[in-house]
C-alpha cells in the first residue's frame, strides 16, 4: 500500500524509509548520474551516507528533480495514473524515520517451520495510512474513494428506522454464507479484511464463495481494509490469542465506523441535521454481543435481525441451525440423553494417530446396509469395519475420520444381508420433531429395532473377519449442500397456506447419506420438489444430523429439475462463463482465422505448415469438439510416417488468467446423456479449436517414423497448421475401411493407420497390458432436437475405435517421456497403481468354487492372462462379464506431479506402460492443457512459465482435477441411469407392454435375502429381494429356494455367474424420486410373490 507516497499541494512528500528506500533504488538503476547534481542537507545529522547506505536516524531532506523519481516508483509500485506529473521540476522530500514504538502496530512476528524441519523468524512490516476510504456516498471525510454504500444505508429494516448498514463477524460468514448468498438478503454490508483473512484461514472453499459474493452486481458490500487503517490496526500482542485479537478489531471497527459517520454528518447552524444510520456489528457469538453491547457498540444476532424484517419467511429457513445456540443451553436440549460418544480432543486425537494406536482415513457408507461403513486405513489391508450407528458415531460419507481398532477377538465379519433404512421397519414411524428427545417412545423403539437388526446379524455373519473399531473423532467434515426431498410422511401439518415451522425429515438423493432433520416453515409447498439442503451440525444428543433449507430446484421428475440436481450432487460447476473469461477470447468471435502464413505472423512463428497432409478426424457421432486427427503415409525409405494431431489449446488459453483459472477449477469437461458441460467456453470447444474438416487450425503434432512392424524409429514433436480433410464417425471410418473398391488418399491413411494400431496393440497385450471392460451403452433420443429417450441398447466398438485408441496412448506415452526428461521435478502425469491382490480375493474365490478357473494377479501379465483363459463354451458372454468384475478390483488412475512421488510408482498397471500422461484431449481436460505447455516448453517454442515450475503449485491443481474428473465420471454414470429408466418406458409405451420388460441377466451377488443381478443388454445392475425365508450359502455364493416356497415345484438353487431372466419395472425411488429400474426374477423362480 503506498499511496503515502502521493504528494500533497505543497511538494513535500512524506514516505517511510523502506518504502522510499526501494523506490530510490530503483531510480538509481535509471539515472546513474544522480550523485553528481544532489545537494543533501541533513536537519538533524551531519553525516555524509551514500546513496545506498544506512538512512540517518531521524530525519534527511532531499532536493531533486522529482518527475524522474516518480517514474520510479510509478514502476515499483504501480501507481496508475502518475501522481508526479503535476509537481515541479524541484521539491523537497522529507523522511521522517519511525518510532521504534510504532513497531508493535506496524510490523507482524512469526515464526514458521521449513520442509527440513528449520524454525524461521518470519518479519512483515505494513504501512498505516489514513486516507482507506469508508465507502459510503456523500462522504466528505473519504474523498476520491468509490461510493458503492448508499448515504443513509438500508431504511426498510423495523429496527433500524434512520438506516443502518451491516458490518459481519467471521462467524455469520462460517456459518450462515447460505442467507448471505441469497437475493432476499440485501443489507449493504460492511466487509472487514480482519473477516476476509479469518474465513480464508478457517475455510478455503468458504473464502472462494466469500470472494464471488463480493463480485456479485447485486449486492452492496465494501471491503474495508481496515489492518492498513493507522487508528484500526493491531500489532503483535502476545497477550491475545489469535480469536480475540480478531474480535476486538472487528468491535473497534464498527464503533470506528459509528464514530466516522456522527463527525461526518455532524450537525451545522442553519442546514437541516442528517438522519444518522447506525452500522450494526452482527455476530453469531454471544459473548461477542454482550462485549460489543458493553462498550455501547450497536449489535445483533442473525436469526433476531431476519426475525425483524417484512417478509423473513424464507431467509428464515435459510438459517443455520447453529444460528439458534445461546450461552445456556435451552431446556429441550438439556433434557436430551447422549445417544453417541463424544469425541476425543484434537491433541489426543493427533497423538494417538502418531503413536499408532489410532488411526486416520476417510469413512465410507455402505450401500446396501445403512448400519455399517468402514474405513481405509494403511496400517491394515482390509478396511476397518464399523458395525453400529454408536460405533460409526455421526460420521457422514466422505468424512476424514480418526478410528480406533478393537481387540482382534472382537473382530468381525460384513453382513451379507441388505439393509435399506428406507425399506426396513426400522425407521417406521420415526418422529422428525421429537427424534433423539428424553422420552421419545418412537425414538427409542427405533434404537431397539436397529439393535436386533445387529444382534440378528451377528448370528448370520459368517464370512471371513476384518479389523473392527469405532470412530473417536473427525478430522475434517464432508459437509456440503445435498440434494433432497421432503419426506411427506414427516410433516405434523399439511396445510399449504400454514407459515408454522415444522421439524420434518429431508430425504438425500445418496443412500450413503442419514435423512436431515430440517426446520422449515414452508414444508407443505416443499412437498413433490427436489430442494438443496445443508448439514449444520450432529449433536450427540440427535439421531440425525440437522440442516438448513437453501432453495427448491423444481418438480420432482421434471428435467431441468434432475438435470440440475445431478449436476449439484456431484459438485459439478455449472455457472455460465462470466465477463472476465469471455473477454479472454479472441476478439474477431467466431471471424477469427488462421492469417497467411508470413514471418511476421505471430500465429506461424516456429510452425510446421502440414495443410497438405491427408488428414482426417475419426470420433463418436455428433462430436463438435474435434480434439485430435490422424495421418499416416508411406516414406521413401519403406518406413512409414504415422501422425497424431491435437488441438492447440494452449494457444488461446494463456496461463494464469481468468479462463486458465476457471478451467482449473472446472478441471473436465463432463458429459452428460443429452448435455455437456464444458471446460472451456463453447467458441473454443466446439469451433476455434475444435479440428473441423476443410478448416485451417492450430495443432500440436506428434510425427512417428515407424517401420512396417509399428516399431518406433523416431519422434518428434511440432506445433503446426493443419487443414482436415475429413471428420468420420467410427463407422463412417470402418465402412470406409471394409470397403474394397474404395483406393482413395483418405481410404489408404486409414487403413494403413489400422494396420499400425494391430501391431501396436499387439505389442502392449504382450507387455501385460489388460484387455478390461466397463457396461457402455447407447441411448436413442426421439429425435435431434427432443431429449426423450425411446430406448437404449449396448454399445458396438468396432476395430476403427481401437485404432483411434492406439494413437492417442502412443501420443500419451511419448508425451510423457519427453517432459519427464525436460521437467523431472513438476511434469504433469498420471499413473494406475497395482490393485492390492486382497481386491481380487472375492472374484478368485468365486471363480474357483463356481467354475473351477484360476485367476493369477501376480502381474498386470498374469492378470492379462488368467482373463483370456476365463471362457464358457456354453456362455460367450461369460468373459466379459469375468473382465467387468474384474475391473471392479482395480484401483482408479490419477494425475500427479513427476517430483511428489517415487519413479518406481510411475507407472499405469492397466497400460503396463512405465509412464503415461494425458495430452490428447485438452477441449475437454485441464491436465492435457498442462501437458501442452511443458511439452511446448520441452521443444524451445515457449518459456515453462513460473506456476508450472513450482512443485508445489502442480500438485494443488491436480489435485482438484483428479476429484473433478471422479465427480464427472460419477455424474456421466448417474445420468445413464436416469435416462436408462426413460428409455425403459418408452420402450414399454413402444411396445404397448405394462409396467416391465424382460431381458436375460447374470447373477454377480448372493444375499441372504437376495440376489443382484447384470442386465448385460443394457449395462444395468439391479436387486432382487426375496421377503420370505431362503437358504443362503456364503461359502458357496448360492441361494436356495425352498420347494414349498417355489410354486410347488423342486427346490431351486441360484449362484454366482447363473443366468437368470428377469422383469424389469421403473418405479419411483424413495430416495432420490426419480424413476429407478427395479428387477423381479422371473426364471428360474418367480420372485413376485416371495
Amino acid at each position: 500500500m503506498c499511496s503515502c507516497l502521493l504528494p500533497p499541494p505543497q511538494g513535500r512528500v512524506q514516505a517511510s524509509a523502506g518504502a522510499l528506500h526501494c523506490a530510490w533504488e530503483e531510480y538509481q538503476k535509471k539515472d546513474t548520474s544522480l550523485d553528481s547534481r544532489l545537494s543533501r542537507s541533513f536537519a538533524a545529522s551531519g553525516t555524509q551516507p551514500s546513496a545506498r547506505s544506512r538512512l540517518p536516524p531521524m530525519s534527511i531532506t532531499w532536493q531533486f528533480p522529482l518527475a524522474r523519481l516518480g517514474h520510479a516508483v510509478d514502476q515499483r509500485f504501480n501507481l496508475s495514473p502518475s501522481p508526479w506529473n503535476c509537481v515541479r521540476s524541484m521539491v523537497e522530500i522529507t523522511i521522517c524515520k519511525r518510532p521504534r514504538a510504532e513497531a508493535v502496530v506496524t510490523q507482524r512476528k512469526f515464526f514458521k517451520k521449513t520442509a527440513r524441519g528449520k524454525v524461521i523468524k518470519v518479519l512483515r512490516e505494513r504501512y498505516l495510512r489514513d486516507d482507506v476510504g469508508c465507502g459510503i456516498q456523500g462522504c466528505h471525510y473519504c474523498p476520491g474513494s468509490e461510493d458503492v454504500l448508499p448515504m443513509f444505508g438500508d431504511q426498510n429494516h423495523r429496527l433500524y428506522p434512520n438506516g443502518h448498514f451491516v458490518l459481519p463477524d467471521t462467524n455469520v460468514f462460517l456459518s450462515q454464507m447460505d442467507l448471505v448468498e441469497s437475493n432476499l438478503f440485501t443489507p449493504p454490508i460492511i466487509l472487514l479484511q480482519t473477516v476476509i483473512e479469518e474465513v480464508r484461514h478457517r475455510s478455503l472453499p468458504l473464502y472462494n464463495r466469500l470472494n464471488a459474493l463480493i463480485k456479485m452486481e447485486e449486492k452492496r458490500i465494501w471491503v474495508f481494509y481496515n489492518e492498513y487503517r493507522s487508528l484500526l490496526s493491531y500489532g503483535r500482542r502476545a497477550k491475545h490469542r489469535m480469536t480475540g485479537t480478531t474480535e476486538a478489531r472487528i468491535r473497534k471497527a464498527t464503533a470506528w465506523y459509528n464514530d466516522h459517520l456522527r463527525v461526518s454528518r455532524a450537525p451545522v447552524r442553519g442546514q437541516a441535521t442528517l438522519k444518522l444510520p447506525t452500522v450494526v456489528l452482527m455476530t453469531e457469538d454471544a459473548a461477542n454481543r454482550q462485549k460489543a453491547e458493553k462498550a455501547g457498540i450497536s449489535c445483533i444476532s442473525v436469526r433476531k435481525y431476519v426475525e425483524s424484517m417484512d417478509e423473513p419467511t424464507q431467509l428464515l429457513d435459510l438459517l443455520a441451525a447453529e444460528g439458534t445456540n445461546e450461552i445456556e443451553p435451552t431446556k429441550a436440549a438439556a433434557g436430551r440423553q447422549p445417544l453417541y460418544p463424544d469425541y476425543i480432543s484434537t491433541a489426543t486425537m493427533l497423538a494417538g494417530v502418531k503413536a499408532g494406536e489410532l488411526h486416520q482415513g476417510h469413512f465410507n457408507a455402505n450401500q446396501y446396509n445403512y448400519l455399517e461403513g468402514s474405513v481405509s486405513v494403511q496400517a491394515f489391508t482390509k478396511p476397518v469395519l464399523l458395525i453400529g450407528r454408536e460405533n460409526m458415531n455421526r460420521a457422514v460419507h466422505g468424512d476424514v475420520v480418526v478410528v480406533e481398532v478393537f481387540d482382534e477377538k472382537e473382530w468381525k465379519a460384513p453382513a451379507d444381508e441388505v439393509v435399506d433404512q428406507d425399506c426396513e421397519s426400522t425407521l417406521k414411524n420415526d418422529d422428525a420433531e421429537d427424534s433423539g428427545e428424553e422420552g421419545d417412545e418412537e425414538g427409542d423403539e427405533v434404537l431397539r429395532r436397529e439393535k436386533q437388526v445387529l444382534l440378528s446379524e451377528n448370528v448370520k455373519r459368517t464370512s471371513d473377519k476384518q479389523p473392527t473399531g469405532r470412530i473417536v473423532g473427525v478430522v475434517k467434515r464432508n459437509w456440503r449442500a445435498y440434494v433432497c426431498h421432503i419426506d411427506s410422511t414427516s410433516l405434523t401439518s399439511s396445510n399449504a397456506t400454514s407459515l408454522s415451522q415444522q421439524t420434518v425429515f429431508a430425504t438425500p438423493v445418496s443412500r450413503l447419506l442419514p435423512r436431515i432433520r430440517l426446520r422449515t416453515r414452508q414444508a407443505p409447498t416443499l412437498i413433490g420438489q427436489k430442494i438443496l439442503v445443508t448439514i449444520d451440525r450432529w449433536d450427540t444428543t440427535s439421531r440425525y444430523p440437522e440442516g438448513h433449507f437453501v432453495r427448491a430446484l423444481g418438480k420432482v421428475e421434471s428435467k431441468a429439475a434432475e438435470q440440475e440436481s445431478l449436476l449439484l450432487e456431484f459438485e459439478v460447476p455449472y455457472r455460465p462463463f462470466g465477463k472476465a473469461i469471455l473477454d479472454c477470447l479472441p476478439p474477431e468471435g467466431d471471424k477469427w482465422v488462421v492469417p497467411p502464413k508470413s514471418a511476421a505472423s505471430l500465429e506461424w512463428r516456429d510452425r510446421e505448415d502440414m495443410r497438405d497432409l491427408i488428414i482426417c478426424s475419426i470420433d463418436p457421432p455428433n462430436c463438435q469438439d474435434i480434439d485430435d486427427a490422424l495421418h499416416a503415409r508411406h516414406l521413401p525409405n519403406g518406413n512409414i510416417e504415422a501422425g497424431v494431431h491435437i488441438a492447440d489449446v494452449s494457444h488461446f488459453v494463456l496461463p494464469d488468467n481468468p479462463m486458465d483459472s476457471e478451467a482449473a477449477s472446472r478441471g473436465t469437461t463432463v458429459y452428460l446423456v443429452d448435455k455437456r458441460i464444458d471446460m472451456l467456453p463453447s467458441l473454443l470447444g466446439t469451433n476455434l479449436c475444435s479440428l473441423r474438416p476443410f478448416v485451417e487450425r492450430l495443432a500440436f503434432s506428434t510425427i512417428w517414423e515407424m517401420t512396417p512392424d509399428a516399431q518406433i524409429v523416431n519422434v518428434r514433436f511440432t506445433k503446426s497448421v493443419i487443414a482436415s480433410k475429413a471428420a468420420f464417425t467410427y463407422e463412417e471410418a470402418q465402412i470406409r475401411k471394409d470397403d474394397p473398391n474404395l483406393q482413395d488418399d483418405l481410404t489408404v491413411g486409414i487403413r494403413l493407420l489400422n494396420s499400425l494400431a494391430l501391431k501396436l496393440k499387439e505389442g502392449r497385450m504382450a507387455a501385460g497390458a489388460l484387455n478390461l471392460a466397463s457396461p457402455e451403452v447407447k441411448i436413442h433420443l426421439d429425435s435431434s432436437e427432443s431429449s426423450e429417450p425411446i430406448d437404449v441398447e449396448q454399445k458396438e466398438l468396432r476395430e476403427t475405435n481401437s485404432l483411434v485408441e492406439e494413437f492417442m496412448l502412443l501420443a500419451n506415452i511419448s508425451v510423457a517421456k519427453k517432459i519427464q526428461d525436460t521437467f523431472p521435478q513438476t511434469a504433469v502425469l498420471r499413473r494406475h497403481l497395482p490393485p492390492p491382490r486382497t481386491n481380487f480375493e472375492k472374484l478368485q474365490d468365486i471363480l474357483m468354487k463356481r467354475k473351477g478357473q484360476a485367476l493369477d494377479v501376480t502381474s498386470s501379465g498374469a492378470l492379462a492372462a488368467s482373463l483370456d483363459r476365463c471362457i464358457d463354451p456354453n456362455e460367450p458372454a461369460f468373459n466379459t462379464l469375468v473382465r467387468i468384475m474384474a475391473t471392479r478390483c482395480m484401483l482408479s488412475a490419477e494425475y500427479f506431479c513427476s517430483g511428489s512421488v517415487g519413479r518406481d510408482t510411475f507407472g499405469h498397471y492397466g497400460l503396463a506402460s512405465p509412464i503415461y500422461t494425458h495430452f490428447t484431449s485438452p477441449i475437454r481436460r485441464y491436465a492435457d492443457v498442462l501437458a501442452h505447455r511443458q511439452l511446448a516448453a520441452a521443444i524451445g517454442y515457449t518459456p515453462l512459465h513460473a506456476t508450472l515450475h513450482a512443485k508445489s503449485h502442480v500438485e494443488r491443481v491436480l489435485d482438484v482435477v483428479n476429484r473433478r474428473h471422479r465427480m464427472a465420471q460419477m455424474a456421466g454414470r448417474a445420468s445413464v441411469e436416469f435416462y436408462v429408466g426413460l428409455a425403459l418406458k418408452g420402450r414399454n409405451e413402444k411396445e404397448k407392454e405394462k409396467g416391465h420388460v424382460r431381458e436375460e441377466a447374470f447373477v454377480i451377488r448372493t444375499f441372504r435375502n437376495g440376489v443382484g443381478v447384470f442386465v448385460s443388454k443394457l449395462g444395468i445392475e439391479g436387486l432382487v429381494m426375496f421377503k420370505r425365508e431362503i437358504r443362503f450359502d456364503a461359502d458357496n455364493y448360492t441361494i436356495t429356494v425352498p420347494s414349498s416356497t417355489a410354486s410347488g415345484a423342486d427346490e431351486v438353487t441360484i449362484a454366482v455367474f447363473d443366468k437368470v431372466t428377469v422383469n424389469i419395472e421403473v418405479k419411483k425411488d424413495k430416495n432420490t424420486q426419480r424413476g429407478r429400474v427395479k428387477m423381479i426374477l422371473v426364471h428360474p423362480v418367480d420372485s413376485s410373490s416371495m
